[in-house]
């Protein structure tokens, strides 16, 4: 029997949800929805114990020592949510910022993922029916293993569950940040097919999605069959005037991209060298093309329009096939098997900014005779030259598949029940990405505008000597020589996991004068395995300014976990958890312990006081322990020349653009003899149900994480260069030794100021600690307002109340949230949502707050005191949905996402140079999304 207020709250709430919309079924019965206008508690209090995440025990209190947030499958469609990825993203714990498809060129184009409370994302822990996902084949941000949230079929969602705060005691490694249950469904009650249709306000974006869904018995055999299938066209720069040119409400006047440039390498600027005054190359970019001029360095030619070719969103179609089937052998034993199959194909472009040539590349500078000078040349590729950057794209595929075989039951008469299952996730990863090849780029250009070497310069005899034919430089080139000297790479990557876990649990271990205590006891044991296989001429030098990572390890893993949960007064639980993990790691052995201490106090009926106790640990991922040496190319600022040319602070977005903008070849590796990062955690909070129709939660989250592993920031290298080299921090101290050993620069061309950034080594080292303190709050109300109908009211809110973060051990720990150089991520987050219900009619309004955030001035100074730097106002988007039963089998809905077509909010502070002037790891410019959808049931048992 449920036995609480609280539960008997939640339970109405999250029935509401359901039929609202009509939940999972999808909008299909107005005569039930009717009928349940006031949600049914005598028949909640009926239900028996159940397993709820966050424990192994079954037990019938729905809200226990561990807060637990649930998303059902109605709130995700009347929301307006198109995917779990957005529906878990744009929850009010996702508050940190992360990569996604606007973030042009990165490693993982194609995946989503979320960072919870600002933490990293790799430190959340994702389950589907309580086993674990395997990771994403590729790296984020060419660095951390995470999880791919891209190939989860939303229709064959039932709900998800999030627990904040660590798990690992229960769910073992990764689960620091929180856990992330995702739940799918296990028996319709008809067949159904659901279609959709959406498209955006200011083009691109036409979404097709179409699900088919069935449940069947056969005597002792039942199952369900689920089929999606989705396609998404891009959205492309030149879709949104915000990202089609180049920043027009800036701190500058727009500046032109530099598609044709000839750059002095001896402080002279930019050298026009074009006889025609860029009169051929007028068609280039769509007849944007023209002569342009930048301040403090000259002239050359150039378009504001190049931004917009590149893809915002990307280009996308999936095909996922979920089956849960079960077997009634006996009373005693049921068998199950559950597959998930995922089919992605995505395709993106990364615009003209990465389709170029330049002599800088292969040749640092290269000395013209004619000149007296060195140089660099510059020239990119417009729409004209490639033939439509839309027959150039990258296109990734992703087959991945999630299989679970096993059987659970009773051990005879007794209370112990049993459950014996394996599970095998593989996930493999092609990346077929459009090249320029080194030697037939080269040779191009030799051919056609550098001619042949004349040897060495005679200054240094360190720089290739040219005689240059400019006039052939300024000069459009045919798509079939763009073709002679481009083409595509491919690079092989999976991941595969292997789990045998058995669980036993008696819910009624022994008695005690407030109640049973219970028992879990869980043994898994496997192993993993990680290969990322690029094609050599991305490590050998025969793709030109592109290289890639490269790695390939597995490991075996064993553990343990307990837990017991006992009432020890009647309004008083202890739960306890303790696991041990080990990990094999080439012949060496990687363990650690955890545990959790929960008390949860009910001094009366409606209120429940809970708190946690523990630790989390993350074992190094695979990339961390077996990833080889592996090269990126990368821009960043040269603090300390520009500082030595008067460029800092406030004006540094004036250092000149060689300097401002500095392309260099990073390189990272990973490290078998990494060690756990490990963390204290703690919560405690209380839920408050004043009536069966109201809950309030609010919990307090502490984190303190150690031994983070750690690549290191190439910008924050080359500030802390700056720093070390003004004075402001002692050069003989760790962190300006570390600084100075990890660049590597050229010969200097100028005196007074350093060489070109060349290289910079960016390892992974345990290193790292985190500190973080954040509280969040749930709300939800239902009422009845007669002939009306009947009116849900829910909300969610998470603040960051503390972020500090440490390099090294013997640096000082960074506020992030101050500190804006280092942090962008939301302080708070905060959505709410209205429900309006009556007979064959619903209606959702929701809405989403995102808290102020720094602008770009702020993150170029490192604090919000200069003149211009300032936090960006508070950015909320809301959607609306309204569902319209015609008949009892159908149901048909129109859903509007960001129903005022909000844009990011206008940031002043960035330059005229800004193609993206907003932060893409936070905001989109998606703009306003319609949908109209259509569910359909067959039978006449739908409801």
């Amino acid at each position: 029997m449920i036995k609480s207020k609280i539960t008997v709250a939640i339970v109405a709430a999250l029935a509401l949800g359901y039929t609202s919309a009509y939940a999972q079924s999808a909008q299909t019965d107005a005569t039930q929805q009717s009928a349940e206008q006031s949600p049914d508690t005598s028949k909640a209090k009926k239900l028996e114990a159940v397993t709820v995440t966050g424990s192994l025990i079954p037990q019938t209190q729905i809200e226990t020592a561990t807060p637990v947030i649930t998303i059902t499958a109605q709130d995700m469609k009347v929301r307006g949510f198109t995917t779990v990825a957005e529906a878990l993203q744009q929850s009010s714990f996702a508050t940190g910022s992360v990569q996604g498809a606007q973030s042009s060129a990165s490693f993982t184009q194609g995946a989503q993922t979320l960072s919870m409370f600002g933490l990293p994302v790799g430190f959340v822990k994702y389950l589907i029916d309580g086993r674990p996902m395997g990771n994403f084949p590729g790296l984020y941000n060419g660095s951390d293993a995470f999880n791919n949230l891209s190939g989860i079929p939303m229709d064959m969602v039932d709900h998800i569950d999030i627990l904040p705060g660590g798990q690992s005691s229960l769910y073992g490694s990764d689960a620091i940040a929180g856990v992330i249950n995702i739940v799918l469904k296990k028996h319709i009650d008809a067949p159904a097919i659901d279609v959709r249709y959406g498209w955006h306000k200011d083009g691109g974006g036409a979404d097709r999605r179409i699900s088919l869904a069935d449940s069947f018995s056969a005597g002792k055999f039942n199952a369900l069959v689920g089929v999606q299938f989705e396609k998404t066209q891009p959205i492309w720069g030149f879709d949104r005037d915000l990202t089609k040119q180049y920043f027009t409400q800036g701190t500058s006047a727009p500046v032109a991209s530099r598609d044709y440039l000839v750059n002095s390498g001896t402080g002279a600027g930019y050298l026009f060298e074009d006889p025609n005054n860029c009169s051929n190359v007028t068609s280039q970019f769509h007849g944007t093309e023209a002569k342009r001029h930048r301040t403090n360095s000259g002239d050359y030619c150039g378009s504001f329009y190049t931004p917009g070719y590149k893809t915002v969103t990307n280009d996308d179609k999936t095909v996922n096939l979920y089956t849960h089937t079960t077997f009634d052998v006996s009373d005693n034993l049921q068998l199950y098997g559950d597959l998930l199959y995922n089919y992605e194909e995505t395709k993106t472009a990364v615009g003209s900014s990465y389709t170029w040539w330049g002599t800088s590349v292969d040749y640092g500078y290269i000395y013209d005779e004619n000149l007296d000078d060195f140089v660099n040349l510059q020239r990119a590729f417009s729409p004209e030259d490639v033939g439509g950057y839309r027959n150039i794209m990258n296109k990734q595929y992703e087959n991945s598949y999630m299989l679970t075989l096993g059987g659970k039951g009773t051990f005879g008469q007794s209370n112990w029940d049993y459950d014996i299952g394996f599970t095998h996730s593989d996930d493999k990863l092609l990346s077929h990405d459009f090249q320029r090849f080194d030697g037939a780029i080269d040779a191009y250009f030799r051919s056609h505008v550098l001619g042949p070497q004349h040897g060495l310069d005679p200054y240094y005899g360190a720089y290739a000597a040219f005689s240059p034919d400019y006039a052939a430089f300024y000069q459009p080139m045919s798509p079939s020589d763009f073709r002679s000297f481009t083409g595509y790479t491919d690079t092989r990557s999976k991941t595969w996991d292997n789990m045998l876990r058995g669980q036993v649990t008696n819910a009624s271990l022994f008695a005690m004068p407030a109640g049973d205590a219970g028992i879990a006891v869980v043994v898994e044991g496997g192993n993993q395995g990680w290969s990322y296989v690029p094609d050599p001429r991305l490590l050998d030098g025969g793709i030109w300014g592109t290289t890639d990572v490269q790695g390939a390890g597995h490991r075996s893993r064993f553990a343990t976990t307990a837990e017991l949960k006992v009432p020890l007064l009647s309004q008083l639980t202890l739960d306890v958890s303790g696991r041990y993990d080990d990990y094999k790691v080439a012949g060496q052995n990687v363990n650690h312990g955890t545990y959790n201490l929960g008390l949860e106090y009910r001094p009366f009926e409606s209120l429940l006081l809970r708190g946690r106790y523990g630790s989390a640990f993350k074992v190094p991922t695979l990339a961390d322990e077996f990833q080889g040496l592996s090269g990126y190319y990368s821009q960043v600022v040269d603090y300390a020349n520009c500082g030595r040319l008067g460029y800092s602070g406030s004006n540094v977005a004036d250092c000149p653009t060689k300097y401002s903008d500095v392309q260099f070849f990073g390189q990272q590796s990973g490290s078998t003899s990494l060690k756990p990062i490990t963390a204290k955690v703690w919560s405690y909070g209380f839920v408050w149900a004043p009536m069966s129709k109201m809950s309030v939660s609010v919990d307090y989250l502490h984190w303190d994480i150690k031994n983070e592993v750690n690549q290191q920031s190439a910008d924050g290298l080359s500030a802390t260069e700056y720093l070390c080299d003004v004075g402001t921090i002692a050069m003989s101290s760790q962190t300006c030794q570390a600084a100075f050993d990890q660049i590597t620069r050229g010969t200097a061309l100028t005196p007074g100021l350093l060489g070109p950034i060349l290289e910079i080594y960016t390892p992974k080292v345990n290193v790292s600690n985190e500190q973080v303190n954040a509280i969040t709050a749930n709300f939800s109300y239902l009422q009845d307002i007669g002939a009306m109908g009947r009116l849900s009211f829910n909300a969610s809110y998470s603040d960051m109340l503390k972020h500090t973060y440490q390099d090294y051990p013997s640096d000082p720990a960074i506020d992030l949230l101050r500190h804006p150089y280092w942090s962008t991520d939301f302080k708070s987050k905060v959505n709410a949502s209205i429900t309006w219900s009556l007979d064959q009619w619903s209606a959702t309004v929701y809405a989403n707050r995102y808290g102020r955030t720094p602008n770009y001035l702020a993150t170029v100074y490192d604090d919000y005191a200069h003149k211009g730097t300032g936090k960006l106002p508070a950015w909320t988007l809301y959607n609306a949905s309204v569902t319209y039963n015609p008949i009892k089998n159908l149901g048909l809905s129109f859903l509007v996402n960001n129903v005022f077509n909000k844009m990011p909010p206008l940031d002043r502070s960035y330059p005229g140079t800004s193609g993206t002037p907003y932060n893409t790891d936070n905001y989109n410019v998606y703009g306003r999304a319609m949908y109209i959808e259509a569910n359909y049931k067959f039978g006449a048992g739908a409801k």
